[in-house]
Formats: structure tokens, sequence, C-alpha cells
């Protein structure tokens, strides 16, 4: 040794944007604080309002088989190929904690795998670690994708909601040239919820076959594998699901009725427009940042948007023509959310680089696409104003000062580098702060209530746990579901549940059957024909002369 004091290196993740394990450790709680901002602020966070009403209560008496055994729709359990059951059992075998608390705690880890996925795609594309959490942070605003009906970002902890986050992290893993932890990140999102996953994990597997990378497609392989082995050992099942029959006349009228989402003729002629829009805005953006954009990556940023627009007419004529009982399952339909995700990481992304390069009109109006959809499934409407509400002129107000506010501080962030993380956060923080107040969006009404909280713990207390109720009054109301899962005590039928009908003909039978003999208020004799121990009816609509075995400011319980 010559005296000379060796420094040691310093460690490197060996991913783009991130020069030191510390930087990436920095932006993994970046991660975490703007999951907790999505899920307690805006977009929020919600439970037992959509879907989350059927898998509770299928959840619950997977854990306790005595549970709603005389529920039509708790007793045919639809989670056959995805482990969303198997790890929320695990999880509150392990934990000790019931299924609400287990679901939104994945959900509140898995928004910050959703943001982290995201930022690792926009370092890829060259942008800074702090600019990348700029883009991240937009994406997590989340949109409504009007016609399938579905969300960027799930506001209830569903299989779909599970499953993007680690689609974006894949992505994102792929990008950083990290192929085996992409591949593990896809399988698991396909574990979560195939329908979601399928596309993106073909392709993955396309791009990764055609490059010879056969190696790192073995996590991949075992996640299929493992989805297969609990498929096969699934337990509960009182009817399967048919994968291979055909559509009858009678069972597309009820899907029609009930998941007209599945049926695009019913929507594309009022959103196509609105959708050629998005995917011109989405393939402009990627124009401008393609010489920056990894070439494997390019396969997916312009693939991913064009399946989901191809997935129109895939859907129509394997469903609305060859009338094939399994396209309302899969629900190809929904990969129509690639345009719009894609529209707003790629407008982000375009974004940034043309503020950079002192492009200011562009980076405000690549900024304007990009935080449209969080306002309104109808940004053509928003973009080309034809009312005169002044709600409409004000949210088109707001996003361009939005997208302003954003351009400014990625130009002020380059004249100013020291203040570049205070800068970039505060324009990553203003849409979620400002958005849902100022804007006046509310991503999902307002259904509990202290009331149908107390007639849960009514019924769950003081009634056998084989009884079965009915909401006389409740039309297509979303409370019935509310109760189910907060009562474990089983519902005649409710519209939410008929949804069900995508997926078993038995029960689509049944459901219709019962719901045509209760969807107006009977007889209370009439119930107690039906095998109805107890009928809920609101307040107004109480029948006079016979007194509740319960009743609160808003609910009455009789015995028929």
């Amino acid at each position: 040794m010559n005296g000379t004091v060796m420094e040691a290196a310093p460690q490197t993740p060996a991913i783009r944007g991130f020069a030191t394990r510390a930087q990436l450790l920095a932006i993994v709680l970046v991660a975490l604080g703007f999951a907790a901002i999505s899920y307690f602020w805006f977009p929020g966070h919600t439970i037992l309002q959509s879907d989350v009403q059927v898998y509770l209560p299928i959840l619950e008496r997977l854990w306790d088989p005595a549970a709603l055994a005389k529920d039509i729709m708790a007793s045919r359990p639809h989670v056959t190929w995805t482990i969303y059951d198997e790890v929320a059992i695990a999880l509150r075998w392990i934990t000790g904690l019931g299924f609400e608390p287990v679901l939104l705690f994945q959900q509140f880890v898995y928004r910050a795998v959703f943001f982290l996925g995201f930022v690792l795609v926009a370092a890829a594309c060259g942008l800074s670690r702090w600019h990348s959490v700029l883009v991240a942070a937009i994406a997590s605003l989340g949109a409504t994708i009007a016609g399938p009906a579905v969300l960027t970002v799930e506001y209830e902890p569903n299989p779909r909601g599970f499953a993007l986050p680690f689609l974006a992290l894949s992505l994102g893993l792929l990008a950083q040239a990290r192929y085996g932890w992409a591949a593990l990140a896809g399988g698991v999102a396909l574990l979560f919820h195939p329908p979601t996953a399928a596309a993106y994990v073909v392709l993955f597997a396309a791009v990764l076959g055609t490059s010879r990378r056969f190696r790192a497609l073995l996590p991949l392989a075992g996640c299929v594998a493992v989805l297969l082995l609990f498929a096969a050992l699934q337990t509960g099942v009182t009817e399967g699901q048919d994968l291979f029959g055909r559509i009858d006349p009678a069972l597309e009228k009820l899907q029609r009725l009930r998941g007209g989402y599945n049926y695009v003729s019913i929507w594309i002629g009022r959103w196509w427009r609105h959708y050629a829009l998005l995917l011109a805005a989405a393939f402009l953006a990627y124009w401008r940042i393609r010489q920056a954009t990894p070439p494997m990556l390019r396969v997916f940023f312009v693939g991913l948007p064009l399946i989901g627009v191809l997935s129109l007419p895939f859907s129509y004529l394997l469903l609305e023509r060859a009338k094939l009982f399994v396209i309302p399952q899969f629900q190809p339909g929904r990969y129509l959310l690639f345009v719009v995700l894609f529209v707003v990481v790629l407008s982000s992304i375009a974004a940034v680089r043309a503020a950079q390069a002192r492009r200011t009109a562009e980076s405000v109006f690549f900024f304007l696409m990009a935080l449209l959809p969080p306002f309104t499934p109808a940004v053509l409407d928003l973009l080309f104003p034809r009312s005169s509400s002044p709600l409409v002129w004000k949210r088109l107000a707001l996003a361009s000062g939005l997208a302003l506010a954003a351009a400014v501080a990625v130009r002020l962030s380059a004249l100013r580098p020291r203040w570049a993380p205070a800068v970039i956060l505060l324009a990553a923080l203003l849409p979620h702060a400002v958005i849902k107040p100022l804007g006046q969006v509310r991503n999902y009404p307002v259904l509990h209530s202290a009331e149908l909280n107390a007639l849960s713990q009514w019924a769950a207390s003081s009634t056998p746990r084989d009884a079965v109720f009915v909401f006389a009054d409740a039309g297509q109301a979303l409370e019935p579901g509310v109760f189910r899962a907060r009562s474990l005590r089983a519902v005649y039928v409710d519209w939410k549940a008929g949804g069900q009908v995508n997926f078993q003909r038995a029960f689509a039978r049944e459901w219709w059957r019962r719901w045509q003999s209760v969807e107006k208020v009977q007889p209370l004799e009439r119930y107690r024909e039906l095998g109805i121990d107890y009928v809920v009816f609101q307040k107004q609509q109480r029948p006079a002369g016979v007194q509740p075995v319960y009743a609160n400011q808003k609910f009455g319980v009789y015995k028929p």
C-alpha cells in the first residue's frame, strides 16, 4: 500500500435514475407517502360500494362454511381463478383481523406498488427521480373508463385493483432490465386477476421470448403453475363456471340488463370519439418521447393501447355475435383502460421532457391531456365544452391551471436544481389536493350510515345465523349488499348480486326468478311464503298497523 486511503465505492442499485440505494429507499418512502395521500384523500378509497359486496361474503363463507348458507350469491363463489381469496384468508389467519382490514391493508400497500412501478418507468425514459415522482403522482390520480365501467385506480380492494399495481411494477422492472423480477411481478398480477393481466403477460412473454431470455420467464411460469394448482384445490364451489358454453337469448337479456358494460354495442356510439382522441394523444406523446424510450418498453407503449382498442371488436364478435359464455367472465373490453392509463403516463413523460427543452406550450398541452381524465370520464366533452355548465368550465380552467403549474415547476427545477425536490413535490401534490374540493369531483357516493351499521349489528346479534332477509323497497340501492357483508345474514335477492349472471347460469335463472317475485313491495304474507324470515323497510315505506321487531331512524324490520 502506498498510504493512499481508498474510498469505498458507493453502492449502486443499477437502476436508471437512482445512483445509490439510499436514493431508491427515499423513493420507496415517497411512494408510501403518496399511497397515503391517494388512499385517504384523492382519489380515495371505500369498501362495500361495488364488487367487494360480492367478494367479502364469499370470503366469509369460505372462512366459515356455516356462514351465509342460505345466500344464493355467497354460496356460489367465483374465485377459482384468483389467489385473492387465498391471500385474504392467509392474512386473516396470521393477523387475527377481519377481512375488511385485511383487504384495506393490501389496497394501501398496492397503491404504493402502483406508484413505484411508474416511477421506474419514467426513470427508464431518462427522467430524474423527482420528475419521475411527478409522473407517478399524476398516474395515481386515477381515471374512470366510461363504457366498460372500470378504473385505473380502483377505489375498492378488489382483484382488479390488486392486479394492476403489479402490472405497473412489472413494466417498471422490465424498463430497468430486471427481467426476472419483472416476470415475477407480472405473474403476481396474473394470480390476482387473470382477465386484467392476461394481455400484458402474453405480450411480456412474447417480448422476452423473441429476445431469448427464456430463463427470465421461469418466475412467470411458476406463477401460472400456482394458479392452476390453487384452482384445482379450490373449496366451497357449488356451481362451476362455464367456460365453453354459449349464451342463450334469455341469459343474454339478463346480461344486458345487469352487465351492459360487457356489450360494446350498448355504449360505443357514445364513446368512440372520446377514445379515438385519447388514443391519438397517447400515440402523439409516444412519438415525442420515442427516442428516449428503451427499445423493449416501446412495444408496451404502443402495444397495450392498441390491445385496448382492438379488444372492442374482439369482444363484440365473440360475445354479441358468437355468444361465447366465457367472454362476460373475461371482459376483454375492459382492456380499454390501457388507452386511458397510457395517455396519462406517456403525456406526463412527454410534458416533462418538453418543459426541459423549453417548449412550454407543448408541455402545458401534454400535462393537460394527462390531468383531464381524473376530472371526468368524458374528456372530449371537457376539452371541447358544448355545455354552459359553470362546473364544466371550472374544471377545464382548473385542469389548465394545474398543467401550467406543473410545466413551470419542471422548468424552475431545471433553473434551480437545489429547489427541484421541493418544487416538484409541490407540483405532484397539488392535483391531489385541489381536484376534489375545487373541481367538485366525487368518485363514489356516501353509502354507509350509522343506521345501516346499527341494523347490521342487530341482525348479527339478535337473529338466527340461517335467517333470510329482504329489503322490500330498496330497488337497485346498494344497502342490502352492505348489510349482507356486515351482518353475515342471507339476503333473499338484491340488485348488486345480480352482477353474477355473468358467471353462472343456474344462479342467473334463480336470481331473476327471485328478483321478479319481490321487485315490487309485496304483502307480508307473500314474503313468508317465499321463505323470508325478516323484511326490511325504509322509514317512509313501513307497513301501517304492524309493529317492527327492530327499528331505527331509517330502517324498520318486520316478521312476515
